[in-house]
Order: structure tokens, then sequence, then C-alpha cells
């Protein structure tokens, strides 16, 4: 259901608590988002059709009613994009979009009893869901805050049954009052999505992992991300260590050059320090030691030239 956003935030990576310059930049641009947008709204249109819509009832003069079972049976996302918020992480948005629902009535009017099904649809639904990106206390990418706005401009509602010319008198009465409930639910059912059911998935990301059986990497994220508009910066560590004495690493003291591309979809960006640790980590580990018998050297002979 997630793996929408999982694909994005895995790359995005997990964050240390200590600051140093970075061996690698990910720079992914509007282009490569669209590459996940498809599970982007997938997974909105699920977590939404999920939303719990609590009993109606009420009376107006001699007409009583009430209203349950309310189920959402199709969204429609297709005006639906999704992008990046201008220093924030980000932003799912869809405009006049239209929801289909069918619920079940018990109504009655004077001595008039009827029931069955309605079906229904919100017309001109606007959402607006911004996800916030910063680095966890312990080290995972985490979405500390998700902003959302929700509005619907309009219900209609059929009903069938033997008295549904009678009754379509008084949709307005049960319409509005549905309206009101589905809106007040699509924020929150959002909010819990990034906030419990996305931050419980990157929480069991790792944050260091074995390349082999001498060394491993980190691959965590140093700072939160630098979103722009039109694209969004992530610094990871990219540091090799061996994993006998994983405290016995090489300093990074190289910078990292600016991207300065925007037209394809991802650019990774390396520095010296990336292939350095990978070196040093090998060296310290045994891996690139060797021992050459005299006899084996022959007549060869090592000179140093100091300039």
């Amino acid at each position: 259901m997630a793996r929408w956003i999982t694909g994005l935030l895995l790359l995005m990576g997990l964050s240390t608590t200590t600051s140093s310059n970075p061996g690698c930049r990910v720079r992914i641009t509007e282009r490569g988002l669209t590459l996940i947008q498809y599970e982007g709204l997938k997974f909105v249109a699920e977590e939404l059709e999920n939303i719990s819509i609590s009993d109606v009832s009420g009376k107006q003069g001699p007409f009583q009613y009430s209203i349950n079972g309310v189920n959402i049976t199709e969204l429609d996302l297709s005006g639906a994009t999704l992008g990046f918020q201008n220093g924030t992480g980000l932003l799912f948005e869809t405009i006049n979009s239209s929801i289909s629902i069918t619920f079940q009535r018990d109504m009655m009017y004077w001595l008039l009893k009827d029931y069955g099904q309605i079906n229904a649809s919100a017309e001109g639904v606007n959402i607006w869901t911004v996800l916030h990106l910063s680095k966890g206390e312990f080290g995972q990418m985490m979405i500390n805050k998700v902003s959302c706005k929700a509005s619907i401009a309009g219900m209609k509602a059929k009903f069938n049954g033997n008295f549904r010319g009678f009754y379509e008198i008084f949709a307005t009465i049960l319409t509005t009052g549905l309206r009101f409930l589905i809106n007040q639910q699509i924020c929150p059912a959002l909010q819990h999505s990034g906030l419990v059911l996305l931050n419980s998935l990157l929480a069991t990301v790792p944050v260091r992992t074995a390349v082999d059986q001498d060394v491993g990497i980190d691959y965590s994220l140093l700072s939160d991300p630098d979103v722009k508009s039109e694209w969004m910066d992530m610094d990871f560590k990219g540091m090799f260590y061996p994993l006998h004495n994983e405290n016995d690493t090489l300093p990074n003291t190289v910078s990292m050059p600016d991207l300065k591309s925007k037209d394809r979809m991802v650019y990774i960006c390396l520095s010296e320090y990336f292939f350095d640790s990978a070196m040093y980590s090998y060296y310290k580990a045994g891996t690139l030691k060797a021992d050459i018998p005299e006899s084996k050297v022959g007549s060869w002979s090592l000179q140093t030239l100091f300039m």
C-alpha cells in the first residue's frame, strides 16, 4: 500500500546525528516524481476508501431519517498531482475530483416507512496535502508533520425504492450532513497515513549495512532534504568502514561539487571521499594487505624520491 513513497524515501536514506561533508549527493527532479505518481495516487485512494463514516440520524418535523453503512466505492483522482513544496517536502494536490459513495437509509414520514440503498456522489473535491520531511531522533528519515486542507463543493444523491421521488425532496437534508462528515474525515485519514503508517515503515530501514564480510557502508542522510520547487537534494554520508572496527573511519575533508542540472529524473554525485573511504576500509580490514616473501622479490629494488 505504501510502495509509492517507500522507494522515494529509501532513496532519501537515513540520517545520523553527526554532521560532516557528504560522500554522496542525490537530486530527484520533478521528472523523477512521475515514476512514483501512479503509486502515490493509488496509496491516497486506498486510504480515503478506508474512511470510517459514523451513522447519521435526525428529525425534521414529521420526517425522520437514519443513515448507516456508508461506503466509498470510487474516487476520481485523475486531476491529482504530486510535486515538491519549496522548503518543506512533498505536495499532493487534487482539484475538482469526485467521490462516489453508497449508504443505507431508514426513513419515516408520518406513517410511511421506507428503507433501501442510496447512491451519492461528492463533487468538487479539493485536497491539498504536504508531507514535511526531516531527520528523526534516531537517524531515520521522518515525516514530522502533515499539512492538509480539504473541501467538498456539493453532493448529489439518487434514491432507489417506491418512494424515491418523494424522498428526493429531502435530499438536501441528507447530503448536507453527509458531506460535512466525509469532509471532516479526509485530512485525519491522510495525516494518520503519513505520521503513523509511513513513519512506522521508515523506522524499520537500517542505518548501516554490510557490503561483504569485511566492509560495511553508511548511507545515512546528513541533514534535512533541501527542497526546491523543481527538485530535492539529499546529502548522504556515503562512508565505508571496516566491520571489525566500525569507529576506524577516514575523516571526510572533501567538498562536494554543486549539482546544476535538473533535466533528468535523478542525479547522483559521488565525491573522492566515497572511493577513498572504501580503499581505506578494505586496507584496515586486511583485504588489501599482502606479504611478499624475499624469494619472490628477486632482484627488484624500491627507490623513494622526495621532491
